[in-house]
């Protein structure tokens, strides 16, 4: 008598991922694309501009512990029906704005809706997902999260011109508030209150789903106090400094630093986030063959993480040496892949070192590296403005934040808990 074969209930959880990481970074891009239009019609110079964009990236930090641990005491169901519900409000407001501060405050509220959203994700694949297949996961959730910021550019291009910029906004909003009904009637805290799931599913996720009842006191001394914790929030800091460029200014550099037409930079503009979700699913395939040469979590990690920060640097730089547009937007999209190089790793980091409290240690390090992303466009704005627009010396100096995130992994041990998985 064969043994049964366990359902695969447990991937519609990856599904829901994947649509909001999707919806996530359409609503958070979208502000890129339409910002040399924003800035037109509201009269703003490129400083205001970097606060706009600054101002959800502060929010987004600030609000991203709280997030996570909501979703660790009152479960993930609930909050991010709340939080989607939220941004998808202040996504369509922003067609709203009159003036900079509207649209600061807007931004903020925006940033602060969205905040949670990932450590709420990986809290639900903590507990819906075995060990093994929550890197995988991870990989997968990125690549459709860059992939739908690659491609907003079009969509806000095509949008734009039908509608207007105001107009977009509103309608990317709705986005989001179909995808919480759903979710919400068909998500569970605990998968094993899904009747879907057979006995051999039940199986693999059981030791998983314990953590659903993860609402014990968050140890905060005990974060405050492990080098762990500071360590893996210093590397995303590193990392997230340098990747906001690309959903930020992005399109500003290519229409007035490489003088495109609109068109030609819409089309230039999927090159770096497409390459960046190529990125995800190369470093779970390359950190799994490396896994089983070296038979070494910590080293393998390690070891993709320092590729990973070291390609970045290198690219960037490179591309202001490039002449040629076309190339120069290239090499920005190897720097993005090899920047995505490091994400798989440093979540399932976070999942493992954080255990039943994963969703509020990934809000901790989400939060770490929004605040290097909310740094990044205010700081680009700023040196802009004092350098008569010398793109380059914003480039140089995201390299050198890069470089020293390999430092933090140096330092880092990416696999023991916090506390024991029985604490």
């Amino acid at each position: 008598m064969h043994a049964e074969r366990a359902t695969r209930v447990r991937y519609w959880v990856i599904v829901f991922a994947v649509t909001l990481a999707v919806i996530t970074y359409i609503d958070r891009v979208c502000i890129s694309f339409a910002a040399p239009s924003i800035s037109h019609d509201l009269g703003l110079t490129p400083v205001q501009m970097g606060w706009a964009f600054t101002a959800f990236g502060w929010a987004y930090a600030l609000f991203e512990v709280p997030g996570g641990f909501l979703g660790d005491w009152m479960g993930p169901r609930r909050v991010l029906m709340r939080i989607v519900l939220w941004w998808s409000f202040f996504t369509a407001a922003t067609g709203w704005v009159w003036n900079f501060w509207t649209l600061v405050i807007t931004r903020f509220l925006f940033g602060a809706g969205e905040a949670g959203c990932f450590p709420n994700l990986t809290k639900a694949f903590t507990t819906w997902l075995p060990e093994k297949e929550r890197v995988r996961a991870q990989g997968i959730m990125w690549l459709s999260a860059r992939w739908g910021g690659a491609f907003t550019p079009l969509l806000v291009a095509a949008v734009m011109r039908w509608v207007g910029w105001r107009h977009a906004f509103e309608i990317f909003g709705c986005l989001g508030v179909v995808w919480a009904i759903v979710f919400y009637m068909w998500y569970r805290d605990d998968p094993l209150k899904n009747k879907k799931l057979n006995a051999a599913e039940r199986d693999l996720v059981r030791s998983s789903a314990k953590l659903a009842a993860g609402h014990a006191p968050v140890p905060w001394a005990r974060f405050l106090r492990s080098r762990q914790v500071w360590m893996l929030c210093w590397q995303y800091f590193c990392l997230s400094y340098g990747w906001y460029f690309y959903i930020t200014w992005l399109p500003t550099y290519l229409q007035q630093g490489r003088h495109l037409t609109i068109p030609n930079s819409a089309i230039l503009g999927i090159v770096p986030l497409f390459f960046g979700g190529l990125g995800n699913p190369a470093s779970v395939v390359a950190g799994a063959l490396l896994q089983r040469r070296l038979q070494n979590v910590v080293l393998t990690r390690r070891i993709m993480a320092c590729i990973g920060f070291t390609g970045a640097a290198g690219f960037l730089v490179l591309s202001t040496t490039m002449a040629d547009a076309t190339m120069a937007v290239l090499a920005i999209g190897l720097a993005s892949f090899f920047n995505d190089l490091v994400m798989p790793g440093a979540w399932a980091s976070a999942m493992d070192i954080g255990g039943k409290h994963a969703g509020t240690l990934s809000g901790a390090m989400n939060m770490w590296g929004n605040i290097g992303g909310a740094i990044s466009p205010l700081a680009i704005g700023y040196i802009l403005s004092w350098t008569g627009s010398n793109w380059n010396l914003t480039f140089y100096l995201s390299a050198v934040i890069y470089l020293m995130g390999i430092v933090c992994w140096l330092f880092l041990d990416p696999v023991t808990p916090l506390e024991p998985a029985d604490a």
